[in-house]
């Protein structure tokens, strides 16, 4: 599973990607609190958009190894 990652989640990890091969998450739910868990600096955000497979997921979709994940921070606009 390759997981991309954006704007301040990127920094936040110090790598633009990760990619997971061993104890993949179910869900998009799990794969949240996987990272959070992983990186503690993610929970203090107020929100992570997450891309299955390019569209937007919600937190009960399946995920597979094949799956391309980006994370999306939160964005402010102006």
């Amino acid at each position: 599973m390759r997981i991309l990652l954006f704007g301040i989640v990127k920094d936040i990890v110090g790598v633009d990607k990760l990619d997971i091969k061993l104890d993949i998450p179910k869900n998009v739910g799990d794969l949240k609190k996987y990272l959070v868990k992983k990186y503690p600096e993610l929970g203090n955000l107020s929100s992570l958009a997450i891309a299955l497979n390019n569209e937007y997921a919600t937190e009960e979709m399946k995920l597979t190894i094949q799956d391309e994940i980006a994370i999306i921070p939160p964005v402010s606009g102006g």
